[in-house]
């Protein structure tokens, strides 16, 4: 496999040319995040069968027959924890990759090992050792030494290697279907992050009133308009603890703003009659038009049924070979006990009752619900000692 470091753009063209005629590639990026509000983009990997490049996006001025590739559905594109892989697209096209495959996903779908780190995950399925000494790496300086390069081609160099083994192991175990659409699901997650209501991830706004989230709403709305003309992280511009205390306390004035605990830094000082223009705006909304207050949980028992069904869940991966984070979180599981033993039906039905989480878990768990099962330390010295029994 031939190496290579590009850095200008016919060399670029040729090699998305070459993609375009293999039709899959792997693909990995180097990013800094600490000081933009978007994370920078400081390096691209990409690995086919007979190549394996370096590119540098400081020199290629125009990038996009690579994003053109990623919305091409005839071309695989494989990748590990592609998160961020995923959301440079959508940021350069405003549209979600269509061929996606991420093999740290793929390695859950048939061990409990989610997530598993490249370097581990390389060791596990190649049984090679890679260096991965270069994570501290400040990707945005220039030259890149020889040893960063070769850190960063490691990082795609078996990755075609890896699915090979992965896709046959789940073809074998009629999983394919199951990865195929977890792929999908986190494309479509990340896509999503430019519509969803991102403000309701604040931590610690559930105890809020109807008003003070509209207040936070606008507040949210404000750094994040800040922070894009700025061009600095969201959480520089505002931490979200003082997102909170602004939206309880509402200050009206410059100086009731400065007066809130650890408001009085300068650079807050110099944008406080925005923050109080943003407060004021949601003390104005109309009360009809006020964000709704998410239903808080039930108390005890709803958490008790909760942690039963974990509880279940991890015993069943384990004996089904699948990661317990992939299956479902445990607002996941709440969400059936409030649907299946509550009947508190808005919105979709629980993420456990659709697709192939349905065939794991979803009527096995029901069934518990409704006490046609039972479940009881069968083995205590098995990885998965619980066993189910109907009743």
């Amino acid at each position: 496999m031939s190496r290579s470091f590009i850095v200008t753009q016919s060399a670029f063209n040729d090699l998305c040319a070459h993609i375009r005629e293999v039709r899959e590639v792997a693909f990995d990026t180097e990013f800094v995040s600490e000081f933009t509000y978007r994370p920078e983009l400081c390096l691209m990997q990409f690995a086919t069968r007979e190549r394996c490049v370096c590119v540098d996006p400081f020199e290629i001025e125009d990038l996009s027959p690579w994003w053109d590739i990623m919305l091409d559905p005839e071309i695989t594109v494989v990748i590990h924890g592609g998160r961020e892989e995923v959301r440079f697209c959508v940021t350069n096209t405003l549209q979600a990759p269509t061929a996606i495959v991420d093999v740290q996903i793929a390695e859950g779908m048939h061990s409990p090992s989610f997530p598993l780190g490249y370097t581990a995950l390389v060791q596990r399925v190649m049984g090679v050792r890679i260096s991965g000494k270069e994570t501290r790496t400040d990707w945005r300086r220039r030259p890149l030494t020889d040893s960063q390069i070769e850190y960063a081609l490691e990082d795609v160099e078996h990755v075609l290697g890896i699915w090979d083994r992965q896709k046959a192991d789940l073809i074998q175990r009629s999983r394919l279907g199951w990865a195929q659409s977890e792929f999908q699901r986190m494309v479509d997650e990340v896509a999503g992050e430019r519509t969803r209501e991102n403000w309701r991830r604040i931590p610690g706004l559930q105890r809020l009133s109807q008003r003070e989230l509209a207040v936070l709403r606008e507040l949210h709305a404000w750094r994040e308009e800040e922070s894009l003309q700025r061009d600095r992280p969201a959480r520089r511009t505002l931490r979200d603890d003082l997102l909170l205390e602004l939206a309880k306390r509402q200050p009206k004035t410059l100086d009731d703003v400065v007066a809130t605990r650890d408001m009085n830094r300068s650079d807050y000082r110099r944008v406080a009659g925005d923050i109080a223009a943003a407060v004021q705006r949601g003390l104005d909304l109309p009360a009809g038009k006020l964000p709704p207050v998410e239903k808080a949980e039930r108390k005890e028992e709803e958490q008790v049924l909760g942690q039963l069904l974990s509880i279940a869940l991890a015993n069943l991966c384990l004996q089904e070979s699948v990661a317990m984070q992939l299956i479902g979180t445990s607002a996941d599981l709440r969400h059936l006990v409030r649907w299946h033993v509550y009947g508190e039906r808005d919105g979709e039905p629980p993420r456990l009752t659709q697709g192939w989480r349905a065939e794991v878990c979803g009527q096995l768990f029901q069934d518990v619900l409704d006490g046609k099962i039972a479940f009881r330390v069968a083995d205590p010295h098995s990885d998965h000692p619980l066993k189910f029994e109907r009743r």
